[in-house]
């Protein structure tokens, strides 16, 4: 039979299991080289896995809050601009240097609590909808599946695959790898996986969208075929309720990627 997961095709299979043999990158320790090379298998998530994935699930979220606040602010030059305009206002209304030297440290502040704001009522979202079942979300409908990593017995990796009947297309959902793993290709064999199945299940393209900060998580989505498609400033999180305050102190970056599979 088909497994969970799995469009029901009589002239597909494929093992419940998929041994990775991650290759190590260049300039890292004989030690490091060595742990890289253990092997690294891809399997559909079971019940006892829920604990686990949670846990890598919300590391990988809370990442996000200073990842948002401080480095995210680099791809906002017109936020850069206000924060600097709002700086020579307090002098000009103040004529305080000490409190003029104080504002940026005020802004950031804003900008972390704002930040953890936005993204743990989005946790929190998650926590309650696909996340809060993941057997029943992901591994029982027909098109959807769910995969962890597992390293010595550990999972240290998730990721997801939600299919969308309407245009043909399977979503890359989910993908998180525990930070204490990160440098092993183990997010990268991850990708591939949902690659395979959208490829053995006869979707035209993969799709994925992401508020990633980090260049490493770009650069890992286009090292496995994916174009971004486009890119919006002004993304509105769940669980965001757009106040001018959190406007003033929260912005996200979205970017959607596409890898095309075949021709429509």
């Amino acid at each position: 039979g088909a497994l969970r997961g799995e469009r029901r095709n009589p002239l597909l299979s494929q093992p419940p299991c998929v041994e990775v043999n991650v290759r190590p990158e260049f300039g890292r320790t004989p030690a490091a080289k060595d742990a890289a090379r253990e092997a690294v298998f891809i399997r559909e998530f079971e019940r006892a896995d829920e604990e686990e994935a949670l846990r890598i699930f919300h590391e990988g979220i809370m990442e996000r809050i200073p990842n948002t606040a401080f480095r995210g602010i680099w791809q906002q030059p017109r936020t850069q601009f206000l924060y600097a305009l709002l700086t020579v206002m307090c002098f000009f209304v103040t004529k305080s240097v000490t409190l003029t030297c104080c504002a940026p440290l005020i802004l950031m502040g804003a900008r972390y609590y704002y930040s953890r704001k936005v993204i743990q009522s989005y946790l929190d979202c998650a926590l309650h909808t696909d996340m809060a079942d993941i057997e029943a979300y992901y591994m029982r409908p027909t098109g959807s599946c769910f995969w962890v990593a597992v390293l010595d017995g550990r999972v240290v990796g998730i990721v997801a695959a939600q299919g969308h009947e309407d245009d043909n297309t399977v979503e890359l959902r989910r993908m998180s790898v525990d930070s204490r793993y990160r440098g092993k290709g183990i997010a990268k064999a991850l990708g591939r996986r949902v690659l395979e199945y959208a490829v053995r299940n006869n979707y035209t393209a993969v799709v994925l969208g992401t508020t990633a900060v980090k260049l490493a998580a770009h650069k890992l989505y286009e090292s496995l075929g994916f174009h971004r498609t486009s890119q919006s400033e002004d993304y509105r999180l769940p669980g965001m309720s757009r106040s001018p305050l959190e406007r003033l102190f929260f912005q996200i970056r979205h970017s959607r990627y596409r890898l095309q599979l075949r021709e429509e």
